[in-house]
């Protein structure tokens, strides 16, 4: 039987529950906000082992968790899965769960019911959702209409990769800048606590920053923001290829995983696990009664 990890056992300082004021709170105080993706229970305790300030839920858990191949497929009944793990995981750190493609964009009470199934069956503190032209910024008013709290995306989003020319950084003209910024001012404007800019330019970023009275979030988006969030597979090593610019790699786990596993399968085929200290023993003469 294995036992699971203790989520509060924290390498870090004891520290309130982390909420969408407390977050405003502390980059009025000149902090920087910790932002990082997790899909099951033990990378929740890992992060709030850490100190995170907040776990994502992303659809990224799409390709990095159950194997797809871009974020597109991933269903609501997929994403509460991952996120009920995520909650059992995490004590303080603020919750944000991804609305996936298609579960928002048809009306804003389709917007709204799948918000609050994401707080009611998964555990959410808020949901997050992509863009910010009418659209977008009708479901975010609705949503927090309705009593929960969303976060923005905007720059690279991406559900609408395709529309915007595939992954690659946006902003990078005139035209293009500017939607950034007005997708920005929408979402705050549209009552969103907080927006994610991802993959524009460090300077664009910078420009955008002193007109939020929200925390940004960065992803590729330079250091002049607030706090930065990056997949959690991307900085542990955990994917293959090549990786976005802006990633960070800490750690190579999947080779230590494939070291580990190696190691297991050749000690299985030689005969040397299991070994005595691995097995159980009987009381004397129990067999003989048998």
């Amino acid at each position: 039987m294995s036992h699971h990890p203790d989520p509060s056992a924290s390498v870090t300082p004891a520290r309130k529950r982390v909420t969408p004021p407390s977050l405003a709170q502390l980059v009025a105080a000149g902090d920087k906000l910790v932002m990082v993706t997790a899909y099951d229970y033990p990378a929740a305790v890992a992060a709030q082992r850490a100190g995170v300030d907040i776990v994502l839920v992303g659809d990224s858990g799409a390709q990095v968790q159950l194997g797809y191949d871009s974020t597109v497929p991933v269903s609501v009944d997929e994403m509460l899965v991952l996120a009920s793990a995520v909650r059992r995981g995490t004590v303080t750190a603020l919750v944000v769960v991804d609305l996936p493609f298609g579960s928002y964009e048809v009306s804003d009470e389709q917007a709204v019911a799948t918000a609050i199934r994401c707080v009611k069956e998964a555990g959410a503190d808020a949901v997050k959702l992509e863009g910010g032209g009418p659209v977008p910024a009708a479901r975010i008013r609705a949503i927090v209409g309705a009593g929960i709290p969303v976060m923005g995306h905007v720059g690279l989003t991406p559900q609408t990769a395709t529309a915007l020319g595939g992954f690659s950084a946006q902003g990078r003209t005139v035209e293009a800048a500017r939607r950034v910024r007005d997708d920005a001012l929408a979402v705050q404007e549209a009552g969103a606590f907080s927006v994610v800019l991802e993959a524009i330019p460090s300077d664009l970023a910078a420009q955008i920053h002193p007109l939020l009275h929200i925390p940004a979030i960065g992803i590729g988006a330079g250091p002049a923001v607030d706090g930065q969030v990056l997949v959690l597979h991307d900085l542990l090593g955990l994917t293959q290829g090549r990786a976005a610019k802006f990633v960070k790699r800490y750690a190579s786990v999947l080779d230590v995983m494939t070291d580990a596993l190696a190691a297991y399968a050749a000690e299985v085929r030689s005969g040397a696990y299991p070994a005595p200290e691995h097995g159980y023993a009987m009381p004397p003469g129990i067999l003989d009664s048998i």
